[in-house]
C-alpha cells in the first residue's frame, strides 16, 4: 500500500497451526453475525493448516459426540455470511453443567485430538467453557483411570485445553467490549420498526409504546431511543426517579402542545423503577390512556430483533473477531488464561474471560442493591456516553431555566449528502440551546451562507430529524474561498460567534480556507469545528465518517441480492463498482462484509498480472461447489482498468468457464434512511463538538467580544482508534494527500489481508496490534467523559 507503516510489522506467517485441531461451537441464544464468526474461524484455521471441527448444537453436541462433531472444509462455510442465526445450532445443555457431562465432552474432544475451543455465546456459555478448561487435566486423568477409556500417552499429549471466547449477544450485556456480535443487527430491526411506525402514527396522532429485548441490560432500548429521538426510555440500569409518572405525562403533553403528532416511548423488557419493581409496556400504556386519554398502542418486538440478515458492521466485527480468535489459540500456552476477543473503539483486543464475566456480574449485583449510578459506570464509557447524550437531547428545560450566553452559533452542511447529517444537526441545535446559545441554520452550505440563507432554528424545528436521510438543510460542494467577503458580511450581520461544519473533504478544505482568511477578516476569528460526514470515509483525522456505515449496508444488501440472483445460474461472476472517490474504504469493507473474491482499490496498486491471477483464482473456484464470484471495484482505483475493461477482460478470459455481469451502484449509496450506527454516531459526535464550542467561546471571550485566532480554535473532531479526539485542521495538513483527497495513512488497510485470506489468497497479515492480553478497565467518572462512542 502507498500508506507506509512506521513500525516494524509482526506477521503471523511463523504461527503454524499444523497438527492442531480447533473446535468451534455456538451456545446460548443466537445472534446475527455468529455465522460470519464461524466462517472466519474455519477459514483462518484451515489457512494456517489446522484441522477445524464444527460442534453442532452447542455443548449438547459436545456431550453427545458422534455426528455432532465433524471436520469441515473451506467450502463448508460458503454462503453462510449473510444468513441470520447460527447454522451449527445452539442448545441449552443441562448435562454439561454436571461433571459427568463434561467428562463425556472431554472424551469426545480427545477422540478427535481437539484441544483448542472457540466458543461463541453469552457470559453463561463462556463461564461454562472456562470451568471446562480448569477441570480439563483432571477430566483426562479420570478418563484414563475409568476403564482405560484413554491411555496415559493421550493424557500427556492433550494435557491442556485452550479456550477463546467471542461474545454473541444482541443485548450487548457483556462488560469489556463496546459491541457484541448481533447488537448492531438487532438495532437495525428495531429502527426499521420505529421508522415504519412513525409514518402510520403521524397520520393519527398516536402514542406508541415499544418493548425491546434486554432483560438485564438496557443497551438496545437506550441506543434505539437515541437513534429515533424517543420521548421517554425505560432501562434497568437507570430507573426513573420517584414520581416519574407525572414527569412523563407532562412531557408527552408538552410535546403534543408543540404540534408533535407522535410520541414514542421505549421500554426494555427488564425495566424497573427505583424500588426494583418491574415497569411493563402495558403499565406505561395504561398510564398514558388514563392520565392523558391519548390513543396509545403497544408493540412488543420479541424475536423479530434476532431475525433477518446481519448488518455490515456485525459481519465485519465477527470476521475480525474470528480471525483474532484463531491467532489467540495459536499463541496460547498452558499459562494463558481463557480470553475473550472484544472490541474497544476501533480495535480488536483480548481480555481475560473471567475478568469480563466478573464485571458483568458486578453490574447485576449493583442493580439488585440499588446502586444504579455505579451500574451505569460498570457498563463502560460507551454506555455512559449514550445515556448522558440521551438525557441532554430528549428533554428541553423551560426557557426560564436555560442559561443565556448571548452567543450565536451557526451550523451548516458542506459536500455531498450523507445519511446521518440530520441527526448531527439536530444534536448540535439542541445541545447549543441547552448551553444557552442562539442557534442558526445555514441553508445550502458556504454558497447559501454567502447569499444570506441563514435563519434562527429552534428546539422543535429539528424534531424527527434523526431518521431522515440526505440533508434537510441542503448541502453544496462549493468552497468558501471565492465568497470570503460575503460570508464575512453575513457573519457580522448575524453576529455569528462560532461555526459548526458537518461534511466531508470539502468541509475540511473549507475550514482550512476560513482559518487562512483570519489575517484579512476578523469575522473568522471565532471557534470553528468540523464533524466528518461523507460516505467515502476519506476525511483525515477520523477513522469513521457519518454516512459511511449506511453506504456500506447498502452495498452489502445489494451484493447479497446479486449473489442470490445467481443461485439458479451456475458459474457467474459479478463485478460491482462502488463510490468513494480515490478512497477504497467502501470497496474493501464491502468486500469483507459480502464475502467477495477481490476488491480493487486505489491505495493498493494492481496491474494486469493481478487481474490475470484473480481470473485464474475464480476459474479454480468454479471447479468447486461454490460456482459464483463477486468482485468489487472502487470507482477511481485505476483510470485505465475501468469497470468496463475489467468486465470485458473477465468475460474474455472466463469463456467456457464462467460468464460475467456488472453493476454500477451509483448514488443509491448516498441515499436511504441512516443506519442506527450513523444516527447514533452523528448524534454523539455532534453533541460533543457543540460542548467544545461552548468551552472555546468562554475561553476566547474578552471585553465583550469573541476573538480566537490560534490553530487549536479550528478543529476536527474524529474517532481515532479508541477515542474521540479534537485535532487542529492545520496540523492535519501533513496527514493529507490533497491530490487524491484521502489521508496518507488509513487504518482499514490493515484489514485488507483479512478479506484476501477469507477469499483463499495467500497473503501477509500484520498482527502488531494484537497478541497482548489486556485487563478490563475500570474507569473513573472523569475518564468516562473522554471518549468512546
Amino acid at each position: 500500500p502507498r500508506s507506509a507503516m512506521d513500525h516494524q510489522p509482526k506477521f503471523f506467517e511463523n504461527l503454524s497451526g499444523t497438527g492442531k485441531a480447533i473446535g468451534v461451537l455456538t451456545s446460548g441464544g443466537d445472534a446475527q453475525g455468529m455465522n460470519a464468526a464461524v466462517r472466519a474461524v474455519v477459514r483462518m484455521g484451515i489457512y494456517v493448516k489446522a484441522k477445524v471441527y464444527f460442534v453442532y448444537e452447542g455443548y449438547q453436541g459436545m456431550v453427545d459426540g458422534g455426528d455432532n462433531i465433524v471436520e469441515v472444509s473451506w467450502e463448508s462455510v460458503s454462503s453462510i455470511l449473510q444468513v441470520g442465526g447460527t447454522v451449527i445450532g445452539s442448545a441449552r445443555c443441562k448435562s454439561f453443567r454436571t461433571r459427568e457431562g463434561r467428562l463425556q465432552a472431554a472424551f469426545n474432544l480427545v477422540q478427535r485430538g481437539i484441544t483448542n475451543l472457540c466458543v461463541i455465546g453469552g457470559d453463561g456459555s463462556l463461564t461454562g467453557a472456562n470451568l471446562f478448561r480448569e477441570e480439563w487435566s483432571g477430566l483426562l486423568e479420570e478418563l484414563a483411570q475409568k476403564g482405560k477409556l484413554i491411555d496415559e500417552e493421550a493424557v500427556k499429549k492433550y494435557a491442556y485445553l485452550n479456550i477463546v471466547g467471542m461474545v454473541g449477544s444482541i443485548d450487548n450485556d457483556f462488560c469489556g467490549t463496546d459491541m457484541t456480535i448481533g447488537t448492531d443487527s438487532a438495532l437495525h430491526r428495531i429502527i426499521e420498526v420505529v421508522d415504519a411506525i412513525m409514518t402510520t402514527a403521524q397520520s393519527h396522532q398516536r402514542t406508541f409504546v415499544l418493548e425491546v429485548m434486554g432483560r438485564h441490560c438496557g443497551y438496545l432500548a437506550l441506543v434505539s431511543a437515541l437513534a429515533c429521538g424517543a420521548d421517554w426510555v425505560f432501562i434497568p440500569e437507570y430507573p426513573p426517579e420517584e414520581g416519574w409518572e407525572d414527569s412523563m405525562c407532562v412531557k408527552l403533553s408538552e410535546n403534543r402542545a408543540r404540534k408533535k403528532r407522535l410520541n414514542i416511548i421505549i421500554v426494555a423488557e427488564g425495566a424497573i423503577d427505583c424500588h426494583n419493581k418491574p415497569i411493563t409496556s402495558e403499565k406505561v400504556k395504561d398510564l398514558v390512556v388514563q392520565r392523558l386519554g391519548f390513543d396509545t398502542r403497544v408493540t412488543i418486538l420479541g424475536h423479530v430483533q434476532r431475525g433477518g440478515t446481519p448488518s455490515a458492521f456485525d459481519r465485519i466485527l465477527a470476521s475480525r473477531m474470528g480471525v483474532e480468535a484463531v491467532l489467540a489459540l495459536l499463541e496460547a500456552t498452558p499459562a494463558t488464561p481463557a480470553c475473550v476477543v472484544s472490541l474497544s473503539g476501533n480495535q480488536a483486543v483480548r481480555l481475560p474471560l473471567m475478568e469480563c464475566v466478573q464485571m458483568t456480574q458486578e453490574v447485576q449485583k449493583a442493580m439488585d442493591e440499588g446502586r444504579f449510578v455505579e451500574a451505569v459506570r460498570l457498563r463502560g464509557r460507551s454506555f455512559e456516553n449514550n445515556l448522558n447524550t440521551y438525557k441532554l437531547l430528549s428533554h428541553k428545560k423551560p426557557d426560564a431555566e436555560l442559561p443565556k450566553t448571548n452567543f450565536n452559533v451557526a451550523v451548516l452542511n458542506v459536500g455531498a449528502p450523507a445519511a446521518g447529517m440530520n441527526a448531527a444537526v439536530r444534536a448540535a441545535v439542541r445541545v447549543g440551546i441547552t448551553e444557552g446559545h442562539k442557534m442558526f441554520a445555514v441553508i445550502d452550505g458556504f454558497e447559501g451562507f454567502a447569499r444570506g440563507k441563514i435563519k434562527e432554528i429552534s428546539w422543535g424545528d429539528v424534531g424527527g430529524w434523526t431518521g431522515q436521510g440526505g440533508s434537510i438543510l441542503g448541502t453544496k460542494r462549493t468552497l468558501p474561498a471565492k465568497y470570503l467577503e460575503k460570508i464575512a458580511d453575513q457573519m457580522r450581520t448575524n453576529n455569528i460567534n462560532a461555526l459548526m461544519v458537518i461534511g466531508g473533504f470539502e468541509a475540511y478544505l473549507g475550514l482550512l480556507e476560513l482559518s487562512a482568511a483570519r489575517e484579512k477578516y476578523d469575522e473568522f476569528c471565532v471557534p470553528m469545528v468540523m464533524v466528518p460526514a461523507t460516505v467515502s470515509n476519506n476525511v483525515p483525522g477520523s477513522d469513521f465518517s457519518i454516512g459511511a456505515d449506511t453506504a456500506l449496508n447498502t452495498i452489502t444488501d445489494t451484493c447479497d441480492r446479486i449473489k442470490q440472483s445467481a443461485s439458479g445460474t451456475k458459474r457467474r461472476v459479478f463485478i460491482i463498482e462502488t463510490m468513494g472517490g480515490y478512497c477504497g474504504y467502501l470497496a474493501n469493507m464491502g468486500a469483507l462484509a459480502a464475502g467477495a473474491d477481490a476488491a480493487y482499490i486505489f491505495e493498493e496498486q494492481f496491474d494486469i498480472r493481478e487481474l490475470q491471477a484473480n481470473v485464474e483464482h475464480l476459474t479454480e473456484k468454479m471447479k468447486t461447489s461454490i460456482q459464483r464470484g463477486l468482485v468489487l471495484r472502487n470507482e477511481n482505483c485505476n483510470e485505465n482498468y475501468t469497470t468496463d475493461f475489467i468486465y470485458q477482460l473477465y468475460s474474455e478470459e472466463g469463456k467456457g468457464v464462467f460468464d460475467c455481469r456488472k453493476n454500477v451502484l451509483g448514488h443509491m449509496q448516498q441515499g436511504g434512511a441512516p443506519s442506527p450506527f450513523d444516527r447514533n454516531f452523528g448524534t454523539k459526535i455532534s453533541a460533543k463538538a457543540m460542548q467544545w464550542i461552548s468551552k472555546k467561546l468562554q475561553e476566547t471571550y474578552r471585553k465583550g467580544k469573541v476573538f480566537a485566532n490560534t490553530d487549536d480554535s479550528v478543529c476536527l473532531l474524529g474517532m481515532r482508534r479508541r477515542n474521540l479526539v479534537f485535532q487542529p485542521v492545520a496540523e492535519l495538513k501533513t496527514e493529507t494527500d490533497f491530490v487524491h483527497r484521502i489521508p496518507k495513512e488509513q487504518w482499514w488497510l490493515k484489514l485488507r489481508p483479512l478479506m484476501k485470506i477469507l477469499a483463499k489468497y495467500k497473503t501477509s497479515y500484520d498482527v502488531s496490534d494484537s497478541g497482548q492480553l489486556e485487563h478490563v478497565a475500570r474507569l473513573s467518572p472523569k475518564e468516562a467523559e473522554t471518549g468512546a462512542i
